[in-house]
C-alpha cells in the first residue's frame, strides 16, 4: 500500500491546481478521466459552477474549527476524484475549507484515472467510487483511515433509491443534489471532524 500512496502523492495536486487543471480541461471541451463524452463534459461544466458557489457559500462551523485546532498529530488527507463526479464537486470545497483553517491537515488530490493501483485498495461495495478520502500521518505516510464516497444521509438516500427502482437515473441524481443542496455540508464537515478526532486520539496513543 505504501507504494501506491507514495506514487500517487508524487502526482498529487493542491485544491487550487486541482481545481486549475479541470478548468483547463473544459476550455478544450474534455473532461477529466480516461472516458471522454458530452456527457461527462456537462457533468463537469456543472461541477465548475457548484463548486465557485461552495467555495464562496461554505460556512466552517466555529465548533468544528475548534475541534480541528486540538489535533495532536499532522496529517495529509489524499483524495481520489475527477471533475465529472457530483458527489466531489460537492464535498471537495468543504475538504478545502477544513484544511485550509487547520494547520495539521495538508489537502492533496488525485485523479483516479491516473491512481489505478491506489483507487483498488478502496473500493466501496466493489465499486471505484469517489470522492475517496484517504487519510495518512504527515510523517510516516501510515494509512490510518479512510472516508467516502458520500455522507451517511446521501448514502441511505442513494441506498434506499437502488432499492426501490433497481437502477441510479437522472431522477436520482437530481435528488442527490437537492440533499446536498438542503444539507448544506453540514453531514460532510461534522462527519469528518469526528472522524478526525477519533484518529487522533489512537495515533497519539501509539506515537
Amino acid at each position: 500500500m505504501k507504494v501506491a500512496v507514495a506514487e500517487s502523492l508524487l502526482k498529487s495536486h493542491s485544491y487550487v491546481k486541482y481545481r486549475t487543471v479541470v478548468s483547463n480541461l473544459l476550455k478544450q471541451g474534455k473532461s477529466s478521466g480516461n472516458q471522454q463524452s458530452e456527457a461527462l463534459t456537462h457533468y463537469s461544466e456543472l461541477n465548475e459552477a457548484r463548486m465557485n458557489r461552495l467555495d464562496k457559500k461554505t460556512v466552517i462551523f466555529e465548533e468544528n474549527i475548534q475541534k480541528l485546532l486540538t489535533l495532536k498529530s499532522k496529517y495529509t488527507w489524499l483524495v481520489l476524484s475527477e471533475g465529472w463526479c457530483g458527489d466531489a464537486a460537492q464535498i471537495l470545497p468543504i475538504l478545502n475549507k477544513l484544511a485550509v483553517i487547520t494547520p495539521n491537515i495538508d489537502l492533496k488530490i488525485v485523479f483516479r484515472d491516473e491512481n489505478e493501483a491506489l483507487m483498488t485498495m478502496f473500493l466501496t461495495n466493489g465499486g471505484k467510487a469517489i470522492p475517496k478520502l484517504i487519510v495518512l500521518d504527515e510523517a510516516s505516510k501510515n494509512t490510518l483511515g479512510n472516508w467516502g464516497p458520500r455522507p451517511k444521509g446521501a448514502s441511505d438516500l442513494i441506498q434506499s433509491y437502488k432499492r426501490q427502482y433497481g437502477v441510479l437515473d437522472e431522477t436520482a441524481k437530481t435528488e442527490l443534489q437537492l440533499w446536498y443542496l438542503h444539507d448544506k455540508g453540514i453531514s460532510t464537515q461534522n462527519e469528518l471532524v469526528t472522524m478526525m478526532l477519533n484518529l487522533d486520539q489512537m495515533n497519539f496513543q501509539t506515537v
